[in-house]
């Protein structure tokens, strides 16, 4: 079994952790303080670890984070998550697509469905996304998916407005 681990950052004692413990709001920070806290009362590393309900080995890199940060190294570190497939100016460029509609003759279509938009992002700028992700990129974008009723491109306003019923009141 290899060497323990102690506890070289003494800012706080035992009594110390266990008072700051009951100020913490997360419980996972709360767990960390108390094996810490059970460390210096002097209890050993695998008792300490099961008693705050987590491994030796975890412990001990808590162990390693609050010797080099104290206790704000407690805390939860969150990832910055997967990086954008596409960047500010290709977005930009997305809105201005979108605003300005599709040509009938070149794109095939009258307006702008998600799965439309999926084939002409892969085409223009060679990303594959899927139909939620688009709507996603809508939402951001402060586009609505709602579309007024597309309209033929040949129709003939005046023809319609002939055909129209008119009533005798």
């Amino acid at each position: 079994m290899g060497q323990a681990i102690t506890i070289s950052n003494l800012d706080y004692s035992a009594a110390d952790l266990r008072r700051l413990m009951s100020k913490h709001k997360d419980g996972r920070v709360v767990r960390r303080l108390l094996a810490l806290a059970l460390i210096l009362e002097g209890k050993s590393r695998s008792a300490a670890a099961r008693q705050s309900g987590m491994e030796r080995q975890t412990l001990r890199d808590w162990v390693h984070r609050y010797n080099a940060e104290g206790v704000a190294g407690l805390s939860s570190r969150v990832g910055c998550g997967p990086a954008p497939l596409l960047n500010e100016a290709q977005m930009a460029e997305l809105k201005e697509l979108v605003v300005k509609g599709p040509d009938p003759e070149r794109d095939k279509v009258v307006r702008w469905r998600c799965v439309d938009l999926c084939a002409k992002i892969e085409q223009h700028f060679s990303v594959k996304v899927h139909k939620r992700t688009v709507a996603k990129w809508l939402r951001q974008l402060e586009l609505t998916r709602l579309q007024p009723r597309p309209f033929h491109p040949k129709k003939d306003a005046a023809a319609q407005e002939a055909f129209k019923k008119t009533s005798a009141a």
